[in-house]
């Protein structure tokens, strides 16, 4: 997958931000595009990443990581969110196995902010986003600048 943009700063944030989580640095977790409240991420196939040795099939976990990621990105780049963000609740729905060999990309919207709650929606596809992997709905909080998660502002 190829990036889509090079001039906006929040791109080059996501990425450094991808890179110092842990989680996500292990599972190779890349940030290909974002926008205003809009985040594109993907995670490549790799074996160790492999949920059933017997058909190569990625983790579930890997999924929900990379969409709990993308969707808590697209929190963070929504014009409303001040800073950061932590998930409240994340439903998330397997529609099938993905295909083995092929990396999976997330896309996430923050679609409403209220003053203390972002929603969001988002899939996860192996190359063809009409037909999803999983797709994800969650409640992620919203924190002023300088606020720390669980701290009132």
């Amino acid at each position: 997958m190829s990036d889509r943009q090079t001039d906006d700063p929040r791109l080059e944030m996501a990425r450094r931000m991808t890179a110092v989580i842990p989680h996500s640095a292990a599972l190779g977790m890349h940030v290909h595009e974002i926008g205003d409240g809009l985040a594109v991420m993907s995670v490549p196939y790799d074996r160790k990443l492999v949920g059933d040795p017997a058909t190569g099939v990625m983790h579930g976990g890997v999924i929900t990581t990379l969409l709990d990621g993308c969707c808590g990105t697209a929190v963070m780049t929504h014009p409303k969110a001040p800073g950061g963000t932590a998930t409240i609740d994340l439903r998330i729905d397997y529609m099938r196995a993905a295909t083995p060999e092929q990396p999976v990309t997330a896309r996430a919207e923050c679609y409403r902010i209220t003053r203390n709650v972002a929603f969001v929606r988002a899939i996860a596809h192996d190359g063809d986003p009409d037909n999803p992997v999983a797709q994800a709905n969650g409640a992620f909080t919203v924190e002023g600048r300088g606020t720390k998660i669980g701290e009132t502002a």
